[in-house]
């Protein structure tokens, strides 16, 4: 039996970045496929995009979608943004996940500042940089995230600004829930040194 063909996600990734940049969307990519460009490699089924605006520029996503030929998920995208901050949506070809989180953070928008950016089919597209990578995965803090951010650490531990990281997770560690940020933070800079001697 012949194998499916692999989902194209360097196409979609070019055409809603380049819908995104034409309708002047602040953005970077974060998730699955910031690992793949910072971490170690996984398979990632999904396409994660924060946004650097607030839920009142949907409509303007909602154009991205049907150029790009995403399917809103939800029955009432307005109603489901406005509670949730996010917009699932599917690739009505290849029924790739595209999820879009609108931020209007402080943090956010300086991530999105300091993203890196990447040629991908033509396009370029900013990526989140590792350091906010390995944030977000800590911030998520399900064991997956926690893996994700120990194998970018591992790749890039010599080249990570600590400094900036530290900073962050000092801020999150005051939100409930993530006390223990900081501490994993730490944590992933003690097993770098000791693996990779970084100082």
């Amino acid at each position: 039996m012949d194998s499916l063909p692999r989902p194209d996600f360097s196409g979609l990734i070019a055409t809603v970045g380049r819908e995104l940049a034409r309708r002047d969307l602040p953005f970077m990519l974060i998730g699955g496929q910031a690992v793949l460009l910072h971490g170690e490699p996984r398979l990632t089924q999904d396409i994660d995009i924060t946004l650097g605006v607030a839920p009142d520029r949907l409509s303007a996503v909602l154009e991205v979608c049907e150029a790009s030929r995403l399917r809103p998920l939800p029955d009432a995208p307005q109603r489901f943004v406005l509670e949730t901050f996010v917009l699932p949506t599917a690739a009505t070809d290849t029924a790739i996940r595209v999820d879009f989180i609108f931020s209007t953070t402080p943090y956010e928008s300086q991530a999105i500042a300091r993203a890196v950016h990447v040629k991908v089919g033509g396009e370029r597209i900013p990526f989140a940089s590792a350091e906010d990578l390995i944030l977000h995965k800590l911030f998520a803090g399900r064991p997956r995230d926690l893996e994700d951010a120990a194998g970018v650490v591992r790749r890039k531990g010599p080249q990570l600004d600590w400094s900036y990281m530290r900073s962050w997770a000092r801020e999150f560690s005051a939100i409930p829930g993530r006390e223990s940020l900081l501490a994993r933070l730490e944590e992933l800079k003690t097993g770098s040194r000791s693996s990779n001697d970084v100082e």
